[in-house]
């Protein structure tokens, strides 16, 4: 027997829009470096890029690819056997991201930073929430252009001791407002916003 409303034609109610609650953490940073961030699944990949560098207060200055198992996404690249698609093509919802445990985001290849990008929660979109949004996140992020990972750790060092010459010398290049124990959400934040729609 046919239901009353079978075949009527109305269309299928589109599921709700997702969000999903990613950690971020720079690897290799002692004591971790991290953030938590909420984004749309329908975020361009692209935008999370540009949310990776506002949150770890980085300048875009540099090249990057994700790589999600063996597929590279990043500013366009065909060399060899390496082959890197745009990321202004993809969204997170295009990659399955609740399938995959983890991605991870490359940066400046020359300094080599690499973020560990987990999938901690999937939710449903919140009224009156502006997305992309950061929630948690311990310490600065590591400098634009400090030299990498073990050049991060030997300032982490230097500036403990100010009295020393190379202690000023880094106190110096990295200003007056830098503290590695600070991670300001508030900021992160504003400038997230500032990002539009995403």
């Amino acid at each position: 027997m046919i239901g009353l409303h079978e075949g009527s034609g109305a269309p299928a109610k589109k599921p709700p829009e997702r969000v999903f609650t990613l950690r971020l953490t720079v690897l290799g940073t002692t004591p971790p470096v991290w953030r938590r961030l909420q984004v749309r699944e329908t975020m361009w990949l692209s935008r999370l890029h540009d949310s990776i560098q506002v949150v770890f207060d980085w300048f875009d200055y540099q090249t990057h690819a994700f790589a999600v198992d063996s597929l590279r996404f990043g500013n366009p690249l065909k060399r060899d056997e390496l082959t890197i698609e745009d990321d202004r093509d993809v969204t997170l919802a295009d990659l399955d991201i609740p399938n995959h445990e983890r991605f991870t985001y490359g940066y400046h290849f020359g300094e080599g930073w690499q973020v560990d990008i987990r999938l901690e929660k999937t939710s449903e979109l919140e009224k009156g929430v502006h997305y992309p949004v950061c929630l948690a996140g311990e310490r600065a992020g590591p400098p634009e252009d400090c030299g990498g990972l073990e050049a991060f750790h030997d300032m982490l060092a230097c500036i403990k001791e100010p009295q020393t010459d190379l202690g000023r010398e880094w106190i110096e290049w990295l200003g007056p407002d830098y503290d590695p124990e600070v991670c300001d959400l508030e900021k992160i934040n504003r400038a997230l916003k500032k990002l539009g729609r995403a």
